[in-house]
């Protein structure tokens, strides 16, 4: 399975995109930062992931402020067919002022 949800603030935004098929993409760059135990050390975790969200969710997603936590969950998939980066695509958001 190849599903990810990861707490992380916006960073960095640009405007909403369309595919020749018209189908609506938000892009943005998140920043995650928290601490983690790994053999039963604590360590501070940071990066940075390019992020996608297409379709209807692209429209709350292109909305939500810079630098607020927020949770999202996707999957991860190629930048394109010969590319070796990663992005998240989204298609779950959850934070407070969505609700």
């Amino acid at each position: 399975m190849n599903q990810l949800t990861v707490m992380a603030r916006i960073i960095e935004k640009s405007a909403i995109r369309y595919t020749p098929a018209g189908i609506p993409i938000a892009s943005a760059i998140l920043m995650h930062s928290s601490q983690q135990v790994e053999a039963g050390t604590e360590r501070l975790v940071e990066f940075e992931i390019s992020a996608q969200a297409a379709g209807e969710i692209s429209g709350k997603f292109s909305e939500l402020p810079l630098e607020v936590e927020i949770a999202f969950t996707g999957f991860l998939a190629r930048k394109n067919r010969n590319s070796k980066s990663l992005v998240f695509h989204i298609n779950e958001i959850r934070a407070n002022l969505l609700d």
